[in-house]
């Protein structure tokens, strides 16, 4: 039976599963100064709703505990949808059209949103919809070519490198989807 999605609260909080009471308090209070609406330079009213959701959640033992368990049946969801892909084990054309994708995906951000070119792991995971389990090894590789790296936020943002590599592979990843159509999705 599917989970339904839920926000990954430890995510969005930036902290470990394991973190201390004290530690969520510190965490989000330093978080909400700087997504605070009111702060005029870093101020993000739906990131800051998002972070207060997650502090009631998490900084609550008896909401946490619910949320505990949700959360761990989540990743073992999404383990379990690793493990069975019945593609084989290394699908190399598979995993470059990923790359391609998250390219895509942080060149489109950079050019529409210059002033916030970045995207964090959870908002790739929604809009390429893959586990952020699956893109692990992909943004590991992306950073490696420097062809992506991490803001002050954790959040991933295109470099000059990635834009240049997106525009040279950009007509074989286009001649790849034509042959490749996307899986249909369950509803």
């Amino acid at each position: 039976m599917a989970i339904p999605p839920t926000p990954d609260y430890y995510e969005i909080l930036e902290i470990s599963p394991n973190a201390q009471p004290e530690t969520v308090h510190r965490v989000y209070r330093l978080h909400a100064q700087r997504l605070h609406p009111d702060n005029g330079e870093t101020g993000n009213a739906t990131q800051f709703r998002l972070l207060s959701e997650a502090y009631q959640v998490i900084g609550d033992p008896e909401k946490r505990a619910a949320y505990d368990v949700v959360h761990a049946q989540r990743r073992q969801e999404r383990w379990r949808l690793i493990s069975s892909n019945d593609s084989a084990e290394n699908d190399f054309e598979a995993e470059q059209r990923v790359r391609l994708t998250l390219l895509e995906v942080l060149y489109t951000r950079r050019r529409i949103q210059p002033e916030n070119p970045s995207l964090s792991p959870l908002d790739l995971e929604g809009l390429i919809g893959r586990p952020r389990e699956q893109l692990e090894f992909t943004t590991w590789y992306l950073i490696q070519k420097k062809y992506l790296t991490r803001s002050d936020n954790s959040a991933l943002v295109i470099t000059a490198e990635g834009v240049e590599y997106l525009e040279s592979n950009f007509r074989e990843n286009l001649q790849r989807r034509r042959l490749n159509p996307a899986p249909e999705r369950a509803a």
